[in-house]
């Protein structure tokens, strides 16, 4: 059902601080943009790119408009941008982009997360270029007054994968917009919801819009140069360096060649990988096991802040000869809050691998019917919290024991869909 499906079922289903002095003043009145003479779009035959680029046009003008009408409404008042926990270039850059749409407005917002900024690359994207996101743990949010906020936004999540939503939302703070291309995790009630599953980045969709004039990038302006190699880097990041990409991406992709920093984002890309980092690749090298061309590795207890060390080590697996698909997890605990979670990363290069499906189908959902993971073209996660059983690893024996047992069955789930045949208990 995922190792052989046809190219055509999963193209259907593939997914999904303060501003610096010497930065020029934005100016603040929104801009009125022309009646929109929006062309009938042709049926899917014939020539699906142009399809795709007309349906992409037209979406972008139209969902422009409803943007800036959404934030006409919201005038002078404060927001909060809610990231994912461990948000990735692509959040980043666009969060930074609504924020600097929104400032047209007079509309302040602060992009928080609650999670750690661990990837070599996230970090230099945000020291590089004054990105202003902030950490607010869970008992940070609980010393503010969230009275203080008129709405908050979601931008590449859904909320599914914030710790911060839920005290958000008992708040009282209204859902203002959602912006994300990854597939619909649930009915979302937002004044603005802008979701494209068939969209390789959130990049892509906030470069559309700036592409219809809702923000006119000035290339003297510094922070709109540090924006678009924001942006730049994670529709990059998005669409595996644009081997992924479709249209669209390159022709967003276009329009940030005009104002983006090419030598800023050597530099961002060039940061090195920390020790850490290494040890772990290490350590899912010693411990894959290969079967059918899947690599699956778990490698043991992690510090939240090495939280990112997963994916780059799947990436690292998938690179092996006759291995296709890359698993990797492991238990992330934060001793502060002393919150266990299993996390896991999916890479994939096999075309007929939907990797949204095959992990929903391999950990289900909880008994909110919320999914543990999901993905995108090439890539996917899951996140299982570890409730009850969470802490006692000062303990090692039974550290030792709560591993195997959570090492096991992850590894029968996946093999379980791996190869179906075989009673992976037992083997």
């Amino acid at each position: 059902m995922y190792l052989n499906s046809p190219v055509t079922q999963f193209e259907s289903l593939s997914l999904t601080t303060e501003p610096n002095p010497e930065d020029a003043e934005i100016d603040r009145e929104p801009i009125e943009l022309p009646p929109l003479n929006r062309p009938s779009l042709p049926p899917a035959t014939g020539e699906p790119s142009i399809y795709i680029a007309q349906r992409g046009n037209s979406l972008a003008n139209q969902k422009s408009e409803e943007l800036q009408k959404t934030l006409l409404g919201h005038r002078h008042e404060r927001q909060l941008v809610i990231l994912q926990d461990f948000p990735d270039p692509d959040a980043l850059s666009c969060a930074w982009a609504y924020q600097l749409i929104a400032q047209q407005y007079d509309i302040k917002c602060e992009i928080i997360y609650a999670g750690t900024l661990s990837h070599q690359e996230n970090i230099a994207l945000v020291k590089l270029t004054n990105l202003p996101a902030q950490r607010w743990t869970l008992q940070t949010l609980k010393t503010k007054d969230l009275s203080f906020y008129q709405g908050f936004v979601l931008i590449d999540n859904q909320g599914t994968t914030s710790q911060l939503l839920s005290t958000v939302q008992q708040a009282g703070v209204p859902l203002v917009a959602v912006i994300d291309h990854h597939s619909m995790q649930a009915e979302l009630k937002a004044e603005f919801v802008d979701v494209r599953p068939y969209v390789r980045a959130t990049a892509t969709i906030f470069t559309q819009y700036l592409q219809t004039g809702i923000l006119k990038l000035d290339s003297s302006i510094n922070q709109h140069v540090k924006c678009a190699t924001a942006l730049m880097h994670g529709l990059r990041s998005d669409t595996n360096r644009l081997m992924q990409a479709q249209e669209e991406d390159f022709m967003a992709a276009a329009y940030l060649s005009r104002f983006y920093d090419a030598q800023l984002l050597n530099a961002i890309l060039q940061a090195n990988r920390s020790k850490r980092v290494m040890d772990v690749i290490e350590r899912s090298l010693k411990n894959r096991i290969v079967q059918n061309n899947f690599s699956i590795a778990g490698v043991g207890y992690l510090r939240y802040e090495d939280r990112d060390a997963i994916p780059q080590a799947a990436d690292f697996l998938v690179t092996e000869e006759n291995v296709h698909t890359a698993v990797v997890y492991g238990i992330v605990h934060d001793e502060d809050d002393e919150l266990e979670v299993v996390i896991g990363s999916l890479r994939t290069t096999k075309l007929t691998l939907d990797p949204d499906e095959f992990i929903k189908e391999a950990f289900g959902q909880d008994s909110t019917g919320r999914f543990f993971g999901g993905g995108r073209t090439g890539a996917g996660g899951f996140e299982i919290p570890m409730g009850f059983l969470s802490g006692g690893n000062e303990n090692s024996s039974y550290a030792k024991i709560k591993w195997e047992v959570f090492d096991s069955q992850i590894k029968q789930k996946l093999l379980r869909l791996v190869n179906p045949r075989d009673n992976p208990i037992q083997s």
